[in-house]
């Protein structure tokens, strides 16, 4: 594993005007990790998302790679790091497959259309989320959910070094939220990048996370590392943002071990 940690964030403060919304945030990611995001509806998880993808300015240091994010321009940083949004904004009528290779654009020129590797690589994309058998579909007519696994699809079509998701499980049923983390988890443990993501379910970042982040008032106020950390210091960490719960590890029958949570 290399030493260089895929993402640096360094006393990063960032919001929207005069309103600061984080608030010296300072945390990292190792390759092969993902990195979940957890706290209540406003506490920073995706303001801090806009500042390391570089939508909203921000103070302090944000690095990819050793490479200082504020020094890049948007071609750079979108080679190195791919964002899934809570919302897709493709408006337009367009191929499923098509919006997976709009994944190349950082790597074609102006005019330059995906060649043939590309046009398989994305293909293998749809199939490790389940839409392969509707990659020529109108990607304007599938549900939410469906649009949901085609963006992350996008996102990993590219060798890219970090993945941001924001919500990405948002639109998703209990089976697809399950698919679509695994597809993240599968990708960095194969390739030599991270994912960062904000989520709303403790008891899935639990099951597919390498370390979890929790966020409250705009500053990231403990850390969980599931495969390190004790239950009961899993439960006071977590009962410090959602109230008094109880976690429990439960095998299941095809032998692995999960995470539960129950709200007390």
């Amino acid at each position: 594993m290399n030493d260089t940690p895929i993402l640096s964030v360094r006393e990063i403060s960032a919001g929207y005007g005069k309103k600061t919304v984080i608030n010296g945030v300072s945390f990292s990611a190792d390759e092969h990790s993902v990195v979940g995001l957890l706290g209540a509806n406003g506490c920073g998880k995706t303001t801090l998302l806009k500042a390391v993808c570089g939508i909203i300015p921000y103070s302090g240091t944000i690095e990819i790679c050793g490479q200082k994010t504020n020094k890049l321009n948007a071609r750079q940083l979108a080679r190195l790091c791919s964002y899934i949004p809570q919302r897709s904004g493709i408006s337009i009528d367009i191929s499923a497959l098509d919006v997976v290779l709009m994944g190349f654009n950082p790597e074609l020129k102006i005019l330059e259309s995906p060649n043939s590797a590309m046009r398989d690589r994305a293909m293998e994309m749809l199939s490790l989320v389940g839409l392969d058998s509707r990659a020529d579909e109108n990607y304007s007519q599938f549900s939410e959910g469906q649009k949901q696994l085609c963006i992350l699809a996008r996102s990993m079509v590219r060798e890219c070094r970090l993945m941001l998701m924001d919500e990405p499980e948002s639109a998703l049923d209990f089976g697809g939220r399950y698919l679509m983390l695994d597809a993240v988890k599968n990708i960095t443990d194969k390739r030599s990048c991270s994912a960062l993501v904000t989520l709303h379910d403790p008891q899935l970042a639990l099951n597919i996370c390498t370390k979890i982040l929790l966020m409250k008032n705009g500053s990231i106020v403990s850390e969980i590392a599931p495969c390190k950390n004790s239950i009961s210091e899993i439960e006071k960490q977590l009962s410090e943002i959602y109230g008094p719960l109880s976690v429990h590890k439960c095998t299941g029958r095809n032998g692995k071990s999960q995470f539960v949570l129950v709200k007390e």
